[in-house]
């Protein structure tokens, strides 16, 4: 449940491998910041090493009080705040209270592609229980995934497909 007095998400571009710097001089400013981390291995010639990447590479998330967007303009590796026409828009609390369920789940997490067209499904048990998301199948394995679709960004969790139910679409008043 989204608490309103906290203010909206908003998504915040970065420069490159500057996420986490800029999640810290937010949290300075006063902001809430949302940096999901998920567990990746990097492959060099001659080691592996296991890293906390970020889920969304050069995206941070925070919110705050009216106002809060010149503060995060202002600090050091922040290029924009997502948005269209030039305004910031805010991001759905559902969809950034999906994403942290799934990271504090046990389940598998790792950014995916984006995707506009699917079956949209509903977890009914497990530890997503009511979360929706688009289901796929890859190697033989169930995913839903979860999108931040201002950002154009997707992330993939495993799932029981036995514990999906299908979601009707909604149609958009006025589409018709």
């Amino acid at each position: 449940m989204a608490d309103k007095s906290q203010g909206d998400w908003y998504a915040i571009y970065t420069r490159h491998q500057h996420e986490r710097a800029v999640a810290y001089l937010l949290s300075t400013r006063g902001l809430e910041t949302f940096l999901p981390l998920y567990h990746g291995v990097h492959q060099w010639k001659d080691r592996k090493k296991h890293l906390s990447l970020p889920l969304f590479p050069c995206y941070v998330f925070a919110r705050g009080e009216s106002g809060c967007h010149v503060r995060a303009l202002s600090a050091p590796g922040v290029c924009m705040i997502v948005g269209v026409g030039g305004q910031p828009t805010a991001i759905p609390a559902s969809e950034i209270q999906a994403i942290r369920k799934a990271l504090s789940s046990s389940l598998r997490v790792e950014p995916h592609p984006f995707l506009c067209c699917g079956d949209q499904v509903r977890l009914r048990t497990g530890p997503l229980a009511g979360v929706e998301g688009i289901l796929l199948r890859k190697k033989n394995v169930c995913r839903l995934i979860l999108s931040v679709a201002l950002l154009g960004r997707s992330v993939a969790v495993e799932v029981d497909a036995l514990c999906v139910e299908r979601v009707a679409r909604q149609i958009p008043a006025g589409s018709a």
